[in-house]
């Protein structure tokens, strides 16, 4: 471990003091309750706050890991999504595809399991320390890994002991198991926590969206609340048992807590240490997206030229039995930097609107339209297997379908994307959905989309009673009434109620029939009021004053429905006298 991160200090060729600094984050590292094994690895000791302690049921088997450390310096803010960074090192960046995957788990995991408080920031350390952001971003265009990411075999040499669980069909190897995917799930692993993350219908440990979310509700089990600290470490510490894989991720997701950036797919580079190899090794440069020329040492991920990685092979038998028998050598050092195959993301110049207008709805209604976009080379042809990704902007909760403010979708074969159903929200006025190229800083475009108020065409009285009261008293019938629309429950409809001086006059009265406000004031205008989920409304208690006659209450709402009811304010009738009780006035005999 130390010969490690003397490598580590020697390839930055830092200042003695940043040297220090480093060296004293190790050091605080070596806490009394950890013991290291034969390979240098370390694990926690028997009274270390952990859960899920074996290899077997840790999501990786503990397996290795990447061990470099974030840059010392801070990194720079997000920048607005579709312009250009201005950062340096790709190191500094996450690949756009992988870290929209941990963007949609993270908003996932919030409806679903609301009290664990799951980060994307802690995905994204994780990510980061098992498979260095899946090898740079290598992914294709459904976020799937170009090339299988495989970890050693789990033999017990020198690592854990897992014997097949999956025919080969995850890891080539139908004697002993191996982690798999950017999030390195062993297989035994992946059979109960594997997830559908990109909705295509299939749980693939190679796919980032897949992985991701799998390692979220991983993560997200026993009742864990990551937002505690205590759950935090119990949780990182169930996915690889080691108290140096601990802080190791713990320093990583402080990292990118305090700011990262997207970067294009593909262009991120490769970690270099490695758990299970603290002698030599070489730092791929900038811009190496983790392939490498030479032999790779044991444990290196290994890409492998199946490009469909979740089925197994077409002779039902594994591709890779199992481990060669010629002894691993170090890995040779690049002799140049790779260039990088350009992707069809690569040769998009501009978004175009593809045919979407008139996007209004009414609250609580789904968009009849849905938003499209179309990717174009600069000459104007269409570019398919780009992702896009579109936003709802603005103050307003208007959602996708689902829920999510966020949608990223592929591109087809004519260049078009097309983002699921808006559903209008409670909150009336106008929003924007902006679509971006993910992976490619070109403008964005917008999309200006309007909620409009619910409406009624009608507005009927419940009851017939007349409406009647004495003066300096209060209304014994409440008056109450139901909205349609086409003859069809108007619910959530805004009504305004008006005390009118005349039918012929719509200006608010000033005497007479009144409501009261939550100080007991007097009021003749109501606004605000909605129908319920039957189209009902009830209306405050009515009072009157001194001022006998007939008064007007007029209900209108948006949509044309109007109301007029009238209320009457009169002294109560005298009572008529009982003959049968009237003394007599006939004279008497």
């Amino acid at each position: 471990m130390v010969a490690h991160f003397d490598r580590r200090l020697r390839k930055a060729a830092v200042t003695t003091t940043v040297a220090a600094v480093v060296v004293a984050a190790l050091s605080a590292s070596q806490a009394p309750d950890v013991t290291a094994d034969g390979n240098g690895r370390q694990t926690t000791a028997d009274n270390a706050p952990t859960s899920d302690t074996s290899s077997e049921d840790s999501a990786t088997g503990n397996s290795p890991y990447y061990t470099d450390l974030p840059p010392l310096d801070s990194p720079l803010p997000s920048p607005t999504t579709g312009t250009p960074s201005s950062r340096g090192p790709s190191e500094a960046g996450i690949p756009a595809t992988v870290l929209d995957a941990y963007k949609q788990a993270e908003a996932e995991l919030r409806r679903s399991k609301p009290g664990c408080n799951l980060p994307w920031q802690l995905l994204a350390a994780i990510g980061k320390v098992e498979s260095g952001q899946a090898r740079g971003g290598r992914v294709d265009a459904g976020g799937t890994t170009i090339g299988r990411i495989i970890g050693p075999q789990l033999d017990g040499n020198g690592f854990a002991l897992i014997k097949d669980t999956d025919k080969g069909v995850y890891d080539g190897n139908s004697s002993y198991d191996n982690a798999v995917g950017p999030m390195q799930f062993i297989p035994s692993t992946w059979a109960w926590a594997g997830r559908d993350g990109n909705g295509d219908g299939k749980e693939d440990p190679n796919n980032v969206y897949d992985a991701a979310l799998a390692a979220g509700h991983y993560l997200c089990r026993n009742g864990w609340d990551l937002s505690v600290q205590a759950d935090l470490d119990r949780a990182i510490l169930s996915y690889n048992n080691s108290q140096d894989y601990l802080n190791t991720v713990l320093s990583w997701l402080e990292h990118y807590r305090r700011g990262t950036h997207e970067i294009p797919d593909g262009t991120g580079s490769l970690p270099v240490g490695r758990s299970d190899d603290p002698g030599a090794g070489v730092s791929p440069s900038p811009g190496r997206t983790g392939a490498t020329t030479g032999p790779r040492a044991p444990g290196t991920a290994t890409p492998s030229p199946d490009p469909s990685p979740s089925k197994p092979p077409a002779s039902g038998k594994p591709d890779n039995p199992g481990p060669s028998t010629k002894p691993p050598t170090d890995p040779a050092p690049p002799t140049e930097n790779p260039t990088p195959s350009p992707t069809p993301t690569d040769t998009v110049h501009h978004l175009e609107n593809a045919g979407t207008t008139g996007l209004t709805a009414v609250a609580g209604d789904t968009f009849a339209k849905q938003i499209s976009a179309r990717a174009e080379t600069k000459a104007g042809k269409a570019v398919g297997k780009v992702r896009i990704r579109f936003t709802v902007l603005g103050d307003t909760d208007a959602t996708f379908t689902g829920g999510d403010k966020v949608a990223a979708v592929t591109t087809n074969a004519s260049g078009v994307a097309v983002a699921p159903a808006l559903v209008a929200g409670e909150q009336t006025g106008e929003f924007t959905v902006r679509a971006v190229v993910i992976g490619r800083s070109v403008p964005g475009l917008d999309y200006r989309a309007t909620v409009t108020e619910r409406v009624a065409d009608a507005l009927t009285r419940t009851t017939a009673t007349e409406l009647t009261c004495t003066p300096g008293g209060e209304f014994a019938d409440p008056v109450e009434v139901k909205a349609t629309l086409k003859g069809a429950v108007a619910d959530k409809v805004a009504v305004t109620a008006t005390l009118l001086k005349s039918a012929a006059d719509p200006a608010e009265n000033d005497k007479g029939p009144y409501f009261k406000d939550a100080d007991g004031k007097t009021v003749r205008t109501l606004t605000g009021l909605k129908t319920d989920a039957k189209g009902l409304l009830r209306l405050p208690k009515l009072y009157a004053d001194d001022a006998e006659g007939s008064y007007v209450l007029r209900l209108t709402t948006a949509g044309g429905a109007r109301l007029d009811l009238t209320l009457k304010v009169a002294k109560a009738a005298e009572p008529t006298p009982d003959p049968s009780t009237e003394p007599s006035t006939a004279p008497q005999a």
